[in-house]
């Protein structure tokens, strides 16, 4: 079983950061458990007395988990009191002061140790299949959670793009705008292990500007997002470059326990934009054979 409680989620923000201890800008790295990252950014904002767009972060975590990652306050020539920021939703950690304020994507990326209940495989085969995943990787996929309760956020990227509305995060879009690029990423890992090609190279995170990547993978690219001509377009309009990202997912320092029978612990670190997800629905592949066998 995944996710019983949120401490069997847990994600520690893997940041370089060295602190100035001085500056407009107050950090405090913080610990929450079932809160998401945007609605403790609107209680510090609350708590300070400042706006919630002089509230920054580096990524979203999970809500249901357990997590730490800094927030950056911005307080030019103002100083708050300790007990101000409390809050029972939340734990400040550590605080200190720094001339720049976070912005996203600032982390390197995210530890996590997970705790799945009740998997029931044998343990050679799982470390047959951790071993393999160490060395291969998984799929790069972009998550279910990207894309929103049952798929909402494609929805409403796809009304955005046919009233042509889809912009950047200026406009109030950029939900859906990510949605819709991480959808068009996710078809073209599926077409290359569908071709049984695989390999460490990379995707498209669809905007304007010529890609880089080989002529054949251009030319795969294309064919596989042809019937998507409308959201290509739309992207490459929407203020944003064309990036690449890795097809492969390879996790550091994976490591595996087992504190009882049937519970295996997971640590391990990824790299910030990837999901740790991907490589939990490669160990749910040792499920497979038991449920076709009924």
């Amino acid at each position: 079983m995944f996710r019983t409680e949120p401490e069997d989620f847990q994600v520690d923000e893997i940041i370089d950061l060295q602190p100035s201890g001085e500056g407009e800008h107050l950090l405090l790295h913080i610990r929450k458990r079932d809160q998401n990252t945007t609605w403790v950014a609107g209680l510090l904002a609350t708590l300070a007395g400042i706006n919630r767009n002089d509230v920054s972060y580096c990524g979203m975590k999970d809500r249901f988990a357990v997590t730490t990652q800094w927030y950056s306050l911005h307080l030019p020539g103002r100083e708050l009191d300790a007990g101000q920021l409390q809050h029972d939703d939340f734990e400040i950690i550590a605080q200190c002061r720094h001339h720049k304020k976070l912005r996203r994507g600032m982390h390197r990326g995210n530890q996590f140790n997970i705790l799945l209940r009740d998997f029931r495989v044998d343990p050679v085969l799982v470390a047959q299949r951790l071993e393999m995943i160490e060395q291969q990787g998984v799929p790069n996929y972009f998550a279910e959670q990207r894309f929103g309760h049952k798929g909402g956020n494609l929805y409403e990227a796809q009304k955005l793009i046919v009233a042509d509305q889809l912009k950047g995060n200026r406009h109030g879009t950029g939900l859906y705008l990510s949605a819709a690029r991480s959808w068009l990423f996710n078809l073209v890992v599926a077409n290359y292990i569908e071709r049984d090609d695989l390999t460490d190279q990379t995707g498209p995170l669809w905007g304007r500007g010529r890609s880089n990547a080989s002529a054949d993978n251009r030319q795969i690219e294309s064919e596989v997002l042809a019937e998507w001509h409308s959201w290509c377009y739309a992207l490459e309009h929407a203020g944003l470059a064309q990036e690449r990202r890795n097809l492969l997912l390879k996790p550091e320092n994976l490591t595996a326990s087992w504190p009882q029978t049937d519970y295996l612990r997971l640590q391990f670190a990824l790299p910030r934009g990837c999901f740790a997800t991907a490589l939990l629905r490669e160990l749910a592949e040792l499920f497979r054979p038991k449920f076709e066998a009924l």
